[in-house]
């Protein structure tokens, strides 16, 4: 077609456009990836203001004590500490705070309630005095009775963790010490066992996994001119901080101003509070920048952990391999306080029967309230504990039946139109059998891949590794597999939205837009994706980021797989109205050089407007001139409701997400020592909009379900509730040596309810890793293994 332009503007040139590169759908390289890897970004521990004081937390040296006194006298007279501060020096009458439950005191009162509580802080001219000055603070300690299990919580004469609960949790609980109870009635339990032909029990305990992020807590402090306070911090919810920290410096919201600065890794670690009202209260107190950054030690006591379980889980089943029931009850160790319990509490339940059709259950799930470590959000969220028990039980169920294990899931596997426990119907995609197909089919790994001709053996590729230990005598091969379901996004009524601002104007000629949102970016590739929503929908190549801060309206939390959904969302809809805004100026300008602006659909592509045809009708920067489009608009899914507090029946959830992994590893039966050898995976992600973004999501959930299958856990001493291992030479996690291939396959089934029809992606992978590593564990030992991490001592029986 010839090239032809005639003036005015506004003509078309009959070219054809091809569509923005950058868009959705490519593998845009992230804008901070270079840095990461360099390292030269800029992490919030790195931050820097001139004239800056460092803040300490002193934290309790015991799990549960009444505190007789405090001392800070020595503290103080340190030359170069400018305060400190206990809990009578609190500003405001709030004094506590939580996500949901409002149960967490900002510094003790007169209590502690688990290890490494804090107590008091102190602000310095230097880090090491800072810490000397905390350690010069003497506390007088009288220690009470523990609470640290499900006996001792709810025996008839248990130590009240919280007394005088008047949450909104409270009035149905049975007991004060459980945080939460969620009961699931479907069906009749009792009359569908009398059809089974056969019936597996099994008892499961699930390890206390931490988020172990590599970038500890920190933030800056620096109080402002009108009395509030600028606080640049790594969190995953910025307005979630906002309302908690607010009401305990006795300021209003728009005082108290918040920007994201460089996150580390969170995984769900990082959405309660940790460093950032200490080191307000600190910058307020002294009238100077207070910057605090936790070590590797103090970072364990910081924040949450996945919550430990105990689950209880019967199944059965005819002879011909249909599931008939199931009953189980789920016990999760919350801590010393509630954090995000209660909704753990909710998808543990709701997902307990996993990606499977079973009409007759009788499920039951709680939290406890102990003096153990808190327990909150981590990567699956309930999900991931209940996964590896029921799992486990498909297993069980497949070998007393005689039938593949992988057939014998695919023939229960729920699908599209298949009715939940809470009767929720799944209404997209659920290719649950596929999964498993996809992954089984997938060729197997060559045996024996330390040996080579003529050469020693790689002992790399043995189990142990590098320390040598074997030389492949007595190591068995296993296979096994696992496939889950998680939820996507806040549920049970949650009113779950997300804001974005979009801003579209010419510089230096150009189109540029510029995304405003206050989501945290913590690895999972928010601001890479945000760019590609806005190239698609505007058609421009320049697109700025704003960093993300609380002078725009929430974004939610980087947490429940929800953010390309949610906050992708908010910038596709407020993408859209500028789209629309800027046509409308094009025909109130141009309309009356061409019938197309009246009549055809227009589209933006290559920085022009276009027909749906192709024909070029402006330049959007010709359209703009001098002006801006400057929207911000709220995006929100569909709702949802709480579940019923006796039946647990109700639309609870926005989405579904499902993954399926194939484990292979190699067991040194002897020495009880493991190697994974590849962790194959199989997930609908609905439609890739980053498939580099996607896969190193899946990847990188894999390797943290491998982790608390073999190596990772938090050893809390049942005896004085403190914790014994708080540091990376004694938490293991998975390093690169560790780390196995991991071949990932991608179905794009579109869930018509979602943006693009995508499904949020990032934590379905960790459910079903850990219970294939441990199915394949069994089927090398023959050992049942019903505990998390698998340690070696379990598989040589020296335990």
């Amino acid at each position: 077609m010839a090239n032809t332009r005639t003036t005015p503007s506004g003509t078309p040139t009959n070219v054809t456009q091809k569509h923005t590169k950058g868009g959705i759908g490519e593998s845009t390289l992230r804008p901070d990836g270079t840095l990461k890897v360099t390292g030269e970004f800029a992490y919030s521990s790195d931050m820097w203001h001139e004239d800056m004081l460092w803040g300490q937390t002193l934290r309790s040296t015991v799990a549960h004590a009444e505190i007789v006194s405090i001392d800070v006298s020595e503290a103080l007279a340190m030359p170069g500490v400018y305060s400190v501060l206990t809990y009578d020096d609190l500003p405001a009458e709030m004094k506590n705070y939580g996500l949901e439950i409002q149960d967490t005191p900002v510094l003790a009162n007169g209590r502690v309630r688990h290890h490494g509580e804090p107590v008091a802080l102190v602000a310095a001219d230097h880090p090491e005095t800072a810490r000397r000055a905390a350690a010069k603070i003497k506390i007088d300690y009288r220690e009470l009775p523990l609470v640290t299990d499900e006996a001792s919580a709810l025996a008839a004469d248990a130590p009240l963790v919280h007394e005088g609960r008047d949450d909104h949790h409270s009035g149905h609980v049975p007991h004060p010490n459980i945080v939460h109870r969620q009961p699931i009635i479907r069906g009749n339990v009792e009359e569908a066992r009398k059809r089974a032909d056969v019936i597996v029990e099994g008892e499961y305990t699930f390890g206390m996994q931490d988020q172990a992020f590599l970038g500890p807590e920190s933030g800056l402090a620096v109080p402002g001119e009108d009395g509030g306070v600028d606080l640049y911090v790594a969190t995953q919810w910025l307005h979630s901080d906002l309302k908690q920290i607010a009401p305990v410096l006795g300021l209003p919201e728009e005082k108290v101003r918040m920007t994201l600065s460089g996150v580390g890794g969170a995984f769900g670690g990082r959405e309660d509070i940790s460093m950032q009202i200490h080191a307000c209260l600190l910058a307020l107190a002294t009238n100077k920048p207070v910057k605090i950054v936790y070590n590797r030690f103090e970072s364990f006591f910081g924040h949450v952990h996945r919550h430990p379980a105990k689950l209880h889980y019967e199944h059965g089943a005819t002879k011909d391999g249909k599931l008939t029931h199931m009953k189980c009850r789920i016990v999760l160790d919350g801590g010393a306080y509630a954090s995000a319990s209660p909704a753990v509490v909710g998808n543990a339940s709701s997902l307990s029967v996993g990606p499977y059709v079973i009409d007759d259950v009788d499920i039951e799930a709680i939290a406890l309230y102990t003096n153990n470590p808190p327990c909150g959000a981590m990567r699956g969220f309930g999900a991931v504990q209940a996964c590896f028990a029921y799992e486990a039980q498909m297993d069980k169920l497949a070998a007393k039946l005689g039938m593949d294990p992988v057939e014998f899931r695919q023939l229960n596997a729920m699908e599209m139109g298949t009715i939940m426990p809470t009767g929720q119907v799944v209404d997209s995609p659920a290719p649950v059998a596929e999964l498993l197909r996809r992954v089984k089919a997938r060729p197997l790994p060559p045996e024996r891949q330390w040996e080579s001709a003529g050469e020693g053996a790689d002992v790399r590729a043995l189990p142990g590794g590098l320390s040598n230990t074997t030389h492949g005598e007595g190591v068995v091969r296993g296979v096994g597999y696992a496939v889950g379901i998680k939820n996507v996004g806040f549920s049970e009524g949650f009113d779950d939205y997300s804001t974005a601002r979009v801003r579209l104007e010419v510089i230096n000629g150009e189109p540029v837009a510029m995304v405003h949102t206050a989501m945290a970016e913590v690895g999972q590739g928010g601001v890479t994706v945000h760019a590609q929503i806005a190239r698609t929908e505007l058609g421009v190549t320049q697109v700025t980021i704003h960093p993300a801060d609380t002078q725009v309206g929430s974004a939610g939390s980087t947490s429940a797989s929800r953010q390309t959904y949610m906050t992708g969302g908010a910038v596709k809809n407020t993408c859209e109205h500028v789209r629309e805004a800027l046509l409308v100026m094009g025909r109130r300008k141009n309309g009356s050089y061409h019938p197309a602006w009246a009549h055809a659909e227009l589209l933006l592509e290559g920085g022009k407007v276009v027909t749906d045809g192709g024909e070029v009708l402006a330049d959007i920067a010709d359209v703009l001139e001098d002006e801006a489009i400057d929207l911000e608009l709220e995006f929100r899914h569909r709702p949802t409701v709480p579940f019923d507090l006796k039946t647990g029946q109700g639309d609870g959830h926005v989405q579904y997400t499902f993954a399926a992994h194939r484990a292979v590893v190699e067991v040194d039966t002897e020495l009880g020592l493991v190697k994974v050898v590849e962790l194959a995976t199989a997930q609908d992600v609905g439609k890739a909009l980053n498939m580099l973004s996607v896969v190193g999501q899946i990847q990188g959930g894999t390797t943290q379900g491998l982790g608390v299958a073999v190596m990772e856990e938090i050893i809390v001493d049942p005896k004085t509730a403190k914790v014994r291992n708080p540091s990376f030479t004694d938490y293991l996690i998975p390093t690169i040596l560790d780390t196995p291939t991991i071949p990932v396959d991608v179905l794009e089934l579109a869930d018509p309810n979602a943006p693009y029809g995508l499904r949020g992606l990032g934590e379905a992978p960790t459910l079903s890793s850990t219970p294939a590593v441990l199915a394949a564990i069994r089927q090398a030992t023959g050992l049942e293994l019903n505990k998390t991490p698998i340690r070696p001592e379990a598989l040589t029986g020296t335990l």
